[in-house]
């Protein structure tokens, strides 16, 4: 079955694809909940049409991506923790608590577009998250998690 995404879906395209998926998944589950469309012959006219309108905006959106890529690569940003003994953390970092030291230091991303490998971080040190800025800008961003002074 082939549809139109409408909205990002985790694991399947970005808005605007062309995905081909299982019949089950795409009618049970995509279009009940608005992510995607039928891919009709004039939907797939319609959505050319638009990609070739929003190719130069896109343009710009990119390079907004680029700059603040840019500016958060020369960020070194450490994230306090209280900790237990030796380096193990009090509960552990997570996306919501690096989106909210990114954003107090002026650079507003939302936690569904940080990934941090292995999930969380349960132990102080140098942990690395991946950011998606923009469908094709998408950084490797390393970060410390230490001890929370007493």
């Amino acid at each position: 079955m082939e549809l139109i995404l409408k909205e990002d879906v985790q694991n399947l395209g970005f808005k605007d694809d062309l995905v081909s998926v299982k019949n089950g998944y795409g009618r049970n589950y995509l279009i009940p909940q608005g992510l995607a469309a039928m891919a009709t012959p004039s939907a797939k006219k319609v959505l050319a049409e638009n990609l070739r309108q929003r190719a130069h905006k896109e343009k710009k959106v990119i390079d907004a991506a680029n700059k603040t890529a840019e500016a958060l690569k020369a960020l070194e940003l450490k994230i306090k923790a209280k900790t237990g003994a030796g380096d193990k953390l009090f509960g552990s970092v997570t996306s919501i608590d690096l989106a909210a030291a990114i954003e107090k230091e002026g650079h507003e991303i939302d936690k569904k577009f940080i990934n941090i490998h292995g999930g969380s971080v349960k132990r102080t040190g140098a942990a690395n998250a991946q950011i998606r800025l923009h469908r094709d800008v998408v950084i490797e961003f390393p970060f410390e998690v230490v001890a929370e002074s007493k």
